[in-house]
């Protein structure tokens, strides 16, 4: 389910404007090491939807993949019960009693989303029971399967998969009805705005989600930052319900992992990574060594 919400986030939210171009001889990625006294917490930013095109992933994640004993994500996602996760998100998002989505939203902000959505050609009739902020999802879902995104190509899923197949446990740090329950909490006129800019930017995502890959796959934080965040900040709201009070949970958390025994892959997604309130700088500002982690020269 979060690979679903971060998508909002990081794909439409936050247009990046120019790609980094960095040289593959060599280069950072969007992963951080930091080390306890007997062991190694690996801090990956993840992109929850990728293409064929997008891998193999940087060979940096597999190592550290290889050394971890456990896999942490935003989700338990090896013991998630889909037929209970479709409960809670129908329970959440799609409303009973008769209440529409032009009624949600009134007729000014309603009126934009529908010339937005002719734009794009997305029939806005059809989520006609759905809260703004599950329409905004859906809408966002859409637009990226047209250019060949698949949620089983992202980080997640991949890391899901060899975790199932060599038996590596997974563990959550939220649960579906926590993740539901931040974007359900949302103020209506914020859900709005949401869809309205998740349909507005729809005709050019084709054109700027390569540099936003591009960025994320050398690293190039500069980039990262400016992309994700300057829209973001502009909604205090939004960004401390699902952006910044989740990063200092999760750098609590992550905090808690060290001078265990075992070694950790923790991947969250790339949004929550960057900026002075990331959850890299939230461990920095503690003492913990932390550090940006590359991929070795000659190795995508």
């Amino acid at each position: 389910m979060d690979r679903l919400i971060h998508t909002i986030c990081i794909a439409l939210l936050c247009i990046l404007a120019s790609s980094s171009w960095a040289d593959e001889s060599g280069h950072p990625v969007t992963m951080w090491q930091v080390d306890g006294k007997t062991n190694s917490v690996y801090l990956l930013g993840s992109i929850h939807m990728l293409r064929e095109q997008d891998h193999p992933l940087p060979s940096v994640i597999d190592s550290a993949y290889d050394d971890a004993e456990i896999i942490i994500m935003e989700l338990d996602m090896d013991d998630m019960d889909p037929a209970y996760t479709q409960m809670a998100f129908n329970r959440a998002g799609v409303r009973t009693d008769g209440t529409t989505l032009r009624e949600l939203m009134g007729d000014d902000a309603y009126s934009r989303a529908e010339e937005a959505a002719a734009a794009v050609d997305i029939p806005l009739d059809m989520l006609a029971q759905s809260e703004p902020w599950l329409a905004a999802m859906t809408v966002e879902i859409m637009l990226l399967y047209r250019i060949g995104f698949n949620p089983m190509l992202g980080v997640e899923m991949t890391m899901t998969s060899r975790a199932a197949r060599d038996g590596k446990p997974i563990e959550g740090l939220e649960t579906v009805d926590e993740q539901l329950a931040f974007l359900d909490g949302l103020p209506l006129d914020v859900q709005s705005e949401m869809l309205i800019q998740t349909l507005a930017e729809g005709a050019a995502l084709g054109d700027s989600i390569d540099a936003f890959i591009d960025a994320w796959h050398f690293g190039d934080m500069t980039i990262l930052e400016s992309g994700l965040l300057d829209s973001i900040r502009e909604q205090s709201e939004f960004s401390e319900v699902l952006i910044t009070g989740r990063n200092r949970r999760w750098a609590d958390a992550i905090a808690g992992m060290l001078d265990d025994d075992q070694d950790y892959l923790v991947i969250v997604g790339a949004l929550h990574l960057v900026g002075d309130e990331g959850v890299p700088a939230l461990l920095a500002k503690r003492g913990l060594g932390i550090q940006q982690l590359s991929e070795p020269a000659g190795l995508r």
